[in-house]
């Protein structure tokens, strides 16, 4: 893949200017530019077209027409229709206020990648199927970086995650965890996400353990609560229940909540990322690492507001 961890990357990542997780509403413009890179790439760029009339103008020529017709005009704004379909294309997408607009590209560009960049003898080139598998998973990539919430899978651009998850429960754990008391799980949920959107799965549920763990320690030390220093999720949890975090007379309603706290986040862990894989590597896919995240995410709102509840 054409994807570089650069110093600036890692920089931010330190700072924690990536605070927000993902977005819908918006797509930058470094992804909109970062995204015509691998079009150029993977279709073929403005020079290519006049060498390769057959294959890469036809490409843009299809994406550019089909996006014409389904969008009722002659021309893609702001260009006229005298522009080459590269041109065209690209003006369009760099200036669309409308984020799905852009997305309606996206998936048309790619769905052609998927397809006609791969016949044999594409741009002269052979081998094109690991172009356009590259191309794919660089965009999913650039997505994940840019923090905007959207991949492309099976041929569609689909969300990575609920708005309404995302918005009750992935944005209050960060807010809630933004303090001095939970400086340290605050981070270590952070890492989870930052691990996640760069393809590390495995890294990302150990995080979402350590968020989970390090968040009732710090409501124990906030609390006063003793506890061991090597104490794990099921002891703490213990802990929790014994000091009142959830009152007697709901433990009954929560005694699956219980059973979700002893068991998912850290058996989710430990079972896929946590202990020796074995002689066949583990892989953890995309689907899990997200559910575990929106898991560790609410069980920590729950977690930090019932300890704001306690007089």
């Amino acid at each position: 893949m054409v994807v570089f961890d650069l110093y600036s990357k890692r920089q931010a990542r330190l700072r924690g200017d990536d605070a927000d997780v993902y977005r819908y509403d918006h797509m930058p413009q470094k992804l909109r530019v970062q995204i015509i890179h691998i079009l150029d790439r993977a279709l073929g760029s403005r020079e290519q077209c006049s060498n390769y009339v057959g294959h890469v103008e036809q490409s843009y020529r299809l994406i550019v027409q089909t996006m014409r017709q389904e969008t009722g005009v002659f021309s893609l704004p702001p260009s006229s229709s005298q522009s080459s379909p590269y041109i065209e294309l690209r003006e369009f997408f760099l200036k669309e206020a409308s984020v799905e607009a852009c997305l309606d590209v996206v998936e048309l560009a790619f769905r052609t990648i998927d397809h006609m960049s791969r016949r044999f003898g594409y741009m002269n080139k052979d081998g094109y199927d690991e172009r356009a598998d590259e191309a794919i998973a660089d965009l999913n990539i650039r997505f994940k970086e840019n923090a905007v919430g959207y991949q492309f899978v099976d041929g569609e651009i689909v969300r990575v995650d609920s708005e309404l998850i995302h918005a009750e429960a992935v944005k209050p754990a960060v807010r809630l965890l933004n303090t001095k008391e939970y400086a340290g799980p605050h981070q270590e949920f952070l890492n989870a996400y930052e691990h996640y959107r760069e393809g590390r799965n495995k890294e990302a549920l150990n995080d979402c353990l350590k968020a989970f763990e390090s968040t009732m320690k710090a409501i124990c030390d906030k609390r006063g609560w003793a506890y061991k220093p090597g104490d794990t999720a099921k002891a703490l949890i213990d802990i929790l229940y014994a000091e009142g975090l959830v009152p007697p007379f709901w433990q009954n309603q929560f005694a699956s909540l219980r059973g979700l706290l002893e068991s998912s986040i850290p058996t989710g862990r430990n079972k896929q990322s946590g202990h020796g894989q074995g002689a066949t590597p583990t892989t953890v896919p995309d689907h899990m690492a997200a559910y575990m995240l929106h898991m560790t995410a609410s069980t920590l709102v729950f977690l930090t507001k019932a300890e704001e509840s306690l007089p």
